[in-house]
């Protein structure tokens, strides 16, 4: 069966990871950053060397985000983002093939154990069913 395992973030946390710290955020050092991405290329390859890994990504900033809607004349309406409602988005994401659902919240444990700065702000891990893999 397939998951979308994912990993959330705000404008505020990738800002802390680039050195633009503030006073109510943490900013992350480059050792910080090099233990992250040591940490997430381990899982990588180990669910690569065991068959799990079918895709995996980190994904810039949200202020690179661009919105695209459709207005009331039905043609498109865009707009960059961030915005202020806008909370935690997507940062990072895999597409596993796991036999259960069991392994794959194994896996999603494991990726919440990313070291990080101490102060940094926590958030789940998401699992999802990709439809269809039922």
């Amino acid at each position: 069966m397939k998951y979308l395992v994912m990993v959330q973030g705000t404008q505020a946390d990738y800002d802390t990871m680039s050195g633009k710290g503030s006073a109510n955020s943490v900013t992350w050092s480059e050792k910080d950053m090099q233990a992250m991405f040591s940490f997430m290329e381990g899982i990588n390859n180990d669910l690569a060397e065991s068959g799990e890994l079918v895709d995996a990504n980190g994904l810039t900033e949200p202020a690179q985000t661009r919105f695209v809607s459709a207005g009331d004349d039905g043609r498109p309406v865009i707009s960059d983002g961030p915005y202020g409602e806008t909370k935690e988005l997507l940062a990072g994401y895999w597409v596993l093939d796991c036999e259960s659902l069991e392994r794959v919240t194994e896996i999603a444990a494991r990726i919440a154990r990313c070291p990080q700065p101490a102060g940094a702000p926590e958030y789940p891990v998401v699992i999802r069913p990709i439809q269809g893999e039922c």
